[in-house]
C-alpha cells in the first residue's frame, strides 16, 4: 500500500460550492487535471480553472436531466482499478482509461429537502442523489490509491498536505477521509430510509428501525467514577441546550437535566422542578416563577443541596438571588436576564444551561435499553 500518491488527475462534481476555490486553483497551480460535470464545470470554467468535461472522458452525453452522467466505466473504472496490482492498470490503459487519483464530491440536498415541512414525496425523490453515492463509495473502498473529499470542511486539512507535499496526500488522509465518505453515505442512506419509512407507515413503527447518533463530547466517567461514557443525540433531535457559564457537564447533570425538563415542560403554567440523583424532591407551580421556587424548596430543602434546578420561564433578578443562597450543580431556564446572569455567575461551577421550552409531542419516542434488546414507546 502506497505511503504517497501523487494527485495527477481529480473528478470534482459538487452541490455546495463553497470554499471549492481555493483547492481547485491549487489543483491547477499543480497541473492536476480537473475533470466535471454540469454545474461545477461552470463554476470552475468562470473563475479561470480549465476542466474537462466528463461527457467527453466517456463519449456520452448527461442525459435524463442530469440523472446520468458520471454511471459509467470510464468514470467507475478509472477510480476502481488498484493501482498496485500490474493487470488492473494495464487494462484502463489498453480500454484508453486514465486512472483518477482525486474524488471531490457533496450530494444533493435531501436533509435539508425533507426537513422543510411542505416538502412533497415528488421533491424528496427528485433529491436522492445516485452518482454521488456511486463515486464516493468506490473512491472510498479504493483508498490506498484514491483520495475521497465529501465536505468542504475538509479541503483545508488537504490543501495543506497538497502543498506540503509537491501535490502528495499520505496514506493516514486518504484513509481518514474514506472513513469519513463511508460515514456521510451511511448518513445519507439513513435519512432517506427514515423518510420514506414515514411516508410509508405514518404515526406507526417501522418494521426495520435505526438510528443514527452523533457523538456531542466525551464524558468524565458514567453514572460511577469507573464507567466511561459519552453523550450522543440523534441527527433529528431538538438541540441540546446551550451552556453558558460552569463545568462541563456531567453523564448524572444530563440524565437530572432530562427528568427534571421534562417535567417542568409538562406544565403551562410557573413550574419549578428540583432533581436530585434522578429523583424529583420539589415540584410546584405558582403565580410567578420565583414563588414556585419558594414552593418547590419547601417541599425537601435537604435534598435540594447539590442538586439541580429547572423552570420553564426565563430567569430574573429576584429568583436569580434565591439561586445563589443555595449549592446548586445546574440550573436550566428557557432564558437568563443579563442582570441574573450576572448574579449566577458569582458562583464559579454551577452550570447554567439555557434551553428553549420543550414541546412533547406524541411523535416523540422514548427508548430504554432491556435484556435481549429496546423497547421504544
Amino acid at each position: 500500500m502506497l505511503d504517497k500518491i501523487k494527485i495527477k488527475r481529480a473528478l470534482v462534481s459538487v452541490y455546495n460550492k463553497a470554499e471549492l476555490l481555493p483547492l481547485a486553483r491549487l489543483l491547477k497551480e499543480l497541473d492536476v487535471e480537473i475533470l466535471s460535470t454540469g454545474g461545477t464545470a461552470k463554476f470552475l470554467q468562470d473563475n479561470n480553472i480549465p476542466v474537462i468535461s466528463v461527457s467527453d472522458v466517456t463519449q456520452f452525453p448527461e442525459i435524463l436531466g442530469g440523472r446520468v452522467k458520471t454511471l459509467h466505466p470510464h468514470i467507475h473504472g478509472a477510480i476502481l482499478a488498484k493501482r498496485e496490482d500490474s493487470e488492473q492498470m494495464a487494462q484502463l490503459k489498453s480500454l484508453d482509461m486514465t486512472a483518477i487519483d482525486m474524488v471531490v464530491v457533496n450530494l444533493y440536498p435531501f436533509e435539508k429537502t425533507i426537513s422543510r415541512a411542505e416538502v412533497t414525496l415528488a421533491e424528496a425523490l427528485e433529491n436522492i442523489d445516485i452518482g454521488g453515492p456511486c463515486m464516493i463509495r468506490a473512491a472510498a473502498k479504493n483508498y490506498p490509491g484514491v483520495a475521497v473529499l465529501t465536505d468542504p470542511s475538509q479541503y483545508a486539512d488537504v490543501i495543506d498536505e497538497l502543498s506540503a507535499n509537491q501535490g502528495a496526500l499520505s496514506l493516514q488522509m486518504r484513509q481518514r477521509l474514506s472513513l469519513a465518505a463511508f460515514q456521510r453515505t451511511s448518513q445519507y442512506d439513513h435519512a432517506i430510509q427514515g423518510y420514506l419509512s414515514q411516508a410509508e407507515k405514518e404515526g406507526t413503527f417501522p418494521d426495520i428501525l435505526s438510528l443514527r447518533l452523533l457523538k456531542m463530547q466525551d464524558l468524565r466517567y458514567g453514572e460511577n467514577p469507573h464507567q466511561p461514557a459519552a453523550f450522543y443525540r440523534d441527527e433529528k433531535d431538538r438541540p441540546f441546550g446551550e451552556q453558558l457559564h460552569g463545568k462541563e457537564l456531567s453523564f448524572n447533570n444530563i440524565m437530572d437535566i432530562h427528568s427534571a425538563m421534562g417535567l417542568a415542560s409538562e406544565y403551562s403554567e410557573p413550574c419549578v422542578v428540583i432533581v436530585k440523583h434522578n429523583n424529583p424532591c420539589g415540584v410546584a407551580l405558582g403565580s410567578d416563577i420565583a414563588e414556585a421556587y419558594d414552593k418547590a424548596l419547601q417541599t425537601d430543602s435537604v435534598s435540594a443541596f447539590g442538586g439541580i434546578v429547572a423552570v420553564n420561564r426565563p430567569i430574573q433578578t429576584e429568583l436569580a438571588k434565591k439561586l445563589n443562597e443555595l449549592f446548586l450543580e445546574v440550573v436550566v431556564a428557557p432564558e437568563f436576564t443579563a442582570e441574573a446572569l450576572q448574579i449566577l455567575r458569582q458562583k464559579k461551577n454551577v452550570r447554567l444551561i439555557r434551553w428553549p421550552q420543550v414541546n412533547i409531542t406524541a411523535s416523540d419516542w422514548d427508548v430504554k435499553k432491556v435484556l435481549g434488546g429496546y423497547l421504544f414507546q
